[in-house]
């Protein structure tokens, strides 16, 4: 793919990679690229970071037509760039494409735009502890006009931001609070895409979690309201007694990348893995007797995020004293270790950025 560069000429100062947040900076440069009908994808270019120039009336504005990705680039002790299993976040960019009938980008193409972007911008990628680079490719429909129909035209971004922790609190438990009102998906829905809407529509009710002190909110499902489905950014799961167990992926959750990474971690060391439905109630009596043993988020974000505390209505309970747990805390370890170069991987799942000539 031709990829033409235009280099800025005024470069931004590089934030305290001690004090970064999460997306509140960003490079000098951006990816963009073009969708038509009679030319495909064209123009591909690395340009400086600005604001786009967009009509009023594009199809993105009325009608939501856009999907998204989230990945890192992270920089090992080397010095060298990578970035942790960047194909599954192509295919899944498509796969949500195909839902909200978007063009798709052929894979190599999106992984090359992915590589060549990272590869200018690698100056970009933090070395502390903890801190990586987080890119956002994004694709929506570029129509000038106001009519529903199919889309037309439509563009391709990517831009990236350095940051620390998705949460201020880091790799401790946090509380999350069981969603009783509002629902994210339906199966046959969008639920599965990473789409703007689904989280859009979660906003209500991760405001009122906040409001009450809890993190993020764990969904039910929007037809029966009884089974466990993901929590709020991440995908969610439970050590009860000897099991691992995590929401089946029945077209109304998300299927998360680091969900699946750390699925073939369990899997490869032989614990016991479930991909099945799980109730609230069934949670509720894991709580109650004591074999809830561990609870976790996973996702790009935040990696691996521990659950300290469940709430339920009026009724709160703690997960393993508000402590990491031993599992919970060696997802961590190995995906961490793996996505910075610490430890080998085995799982053949990093890929090396080329150095900035």
């Amino acid at each position: 793919m031709d990829i033409k560069f235009k280099k800025t000429t005024n470069p931004a100062a590089k934030p305290d990679s001690t004090k970064l947040g999460f997306g509140r900076y960003f490079t000098d440069h951006m990816f963009i690229m073009d969708y038509s009908p009679d030319k495909g994808w064209h123009d591909a270019r690395i340009v400086p970071f600005a604001n786009l120039s967009l009509h009023p009336a594009a199809t993105v504005f009325h009608y939501g037509a856009e999907v998204f990705e989230g990945m890192k680039a992270y920089r090992r002790a080397d010095g060298t760039v990578q970035l942790f299993r960047p194909m599954e976040n192509v295919k899944r960019l498509n796969s949500s494409a195909e839902r909200l009938c978007l063009p798709q980008i052929d894979e190599q193409d999106a992984l090359e735009a992915i590589m060549k972007f990272v590869e200018v911008e690698q100056s970009w990628v933090p070395c502390n502890p903890g801190t990586s680079l987080y890119l956002r490719p994004f694709l929506f429909g570029s129509d000038e006009q106001l009519g529903l129909h199919t889309i037309q035209n439509a563009m391709f971004i990517i831009i990236a931001s350095p940051v620390g922790s998705y949460y201020a609190a880091g790799i401790n438990p946090v509380k999350i609070m069981i969603e009783t009102e509002d629902v994210r998906a339906v199966k046959g829905g969008t639920g599965y895409t990473k789409c703007g809407g689904n989280y859009a529509a979660s906003n209500r009710a991760a405001a009122r979690a906040e409001e009450k002190g809890y993190s993020q909110v764990l969904w039910l499902d929007g037809v029966h309201r009884k089974y466990i489905e993901e929590v709020g950014a991440m995908n969610v799961m439970f050590r009860i007694g000897d099991e691992i167990v995590t929401p089946e992926l029945s077209g109304s959750i998300l299927p998360g990348i680091t969900r699946k990474s750390c699925l073939e971690v369990l899997r490869n060391e032989g614990y016991k893995v479930s991909e099945r439905k799980i109730s609230v109630d069934e949670l509720l009596e894991a709580m109650k007797n004591g074999t809830l043993k561990e609870a976790w988020g996973c996702g790009t974000a935040a990696v691996v995020s521990p659950i300290g505390e469940l709430a339920y209505g009026d009724m709160k309970y703690t997960v393993n004293n508000f402590e990491i747990g031993e599992i919970t805390k060696h997802l961590y370890d190995t995906l961490t270790g793996i996505q910075w170069g610490k430890t080998p991987d085995t799982y053949g799942w990093t890929v090396e950025i080329p150095a900035n000539k």
